[in-house]
């Protein structure tokens, strides 16, 4: 289960696409004036979208299958690597997904996916980078990402409706920080108390 004491950034973030998923109930079916990502618009100057819609989606379904890869992946991140760095991650892969998306599709798009490969693209490509010092367990994990985004990308080449632009644009900026990030260094320990 995600802890907010472990994983602050990732509940903040899974909080954000879960109220923001209410409010478009609320006012209906309205994701062209919530800031859904529409290229024509995005090249007369709304940029904004780029960022607001990673926050919209389609469907309850297409929520909760972005809801819970954000708990997986990002929780892992944070754990692995710190808030500071997910937030990061996830905000420039996602608004890169955006800009493939906004160039490569002709039709609206809204989802949290593009940020959310990008957290799969990065931590794919820290673990390669660093897999010399990688633990048997770590080695595994890396096969289980790479494995499932093939799969994801091979899924969304297939299904019309899937915004494929925006993953591979989210998971390429992934990559390119991961290659990039440093592992954490260990908290130092806490000094003893002072002897009276």
């Amino acid at each position: 289960m995600l802890s907010f004491r472990r994983s602050p950034v990732t509940t903040l973030l899974f909080v954000a696409i879960v109220a923001v998923f209410v409010l478009q109930l609320v006012v209906g079916d309205r994701l062209i004036v919530l800031g859904a990502n529409d290229g024509r618009l995005v090249r007369q100057g709304e940029v904004w979208r780029l960022v607001t819609s990673m926050f919209l989606h389609g469907s309850f379904v297409h929520l909760a299958m972005n809801a819970w890869a954000l708990l997986q992946l990002g929780g892992l991140f944070e754990m692995l690597l710190g808030s500071r760095r997910l937030l990061l991650v996830y905000f420039a892969s996602g608004i890169a997904g955006s800009c493939a998306s906004a160039f490569f599709t002709h039709s609206l798009s809204v989802g949290a996916s593009g940020a959310i490969f990008g957290l799969m693209g990065a931590l794919i490509a820290f673990l390669l980078r660093h897999r010399d010092i990688l633990t048997p367990g770590a080695k595994s994990l890396l096969g289980q990402l790479v494995l499932w985004a093939g799969v994801n990308i091979a899924l969304g080449a297939s299904m019309p409706k899937i915004d494929n632009a925006a993953h591979l644009g989210g998971c390429a900026a992934g990559m390119l920080l991961g290659f990039a990030l440093q592992p954490r260094r260990p908290e130092p320990a806490p000094l003893p108390p002072p002897a009276y």
